[in-house]
């Protein structure tokens, strides 16, 4: 699945699952290159996210709105 499609929290949860599987040790090579990989990317996904929710956050004005960018 794309990283694009999904949730902030669907994403950071396959992250912290690749994370883990690498941590294990017990995965082929190949295999841990593409998780890493994989994992490189949600993270991205995931940084990307959060800044652009930090930069409507900082946007907000007294009333409750946001101001446009």
């Amino acid at each position: 699945m794309d990283s694009t499609e999904l949730t902030f929290e669907a994403a950071y949860a396959e992250l912290e699952d690749i994370i883990a599987r690498l941590d294990s040790g017990e995965l082929p090579l190949e295999e841990s290159v593409a998780l890493f990989e994989r994992g490189r990317k949600l993270s991205q996904y995931c940084q990307a996210l959060l800044d652009n929710a930090e930069l409507r956050v900082n946007q907000l004005l007294e009333g409750g709105q946001i101001a446009p960018l």
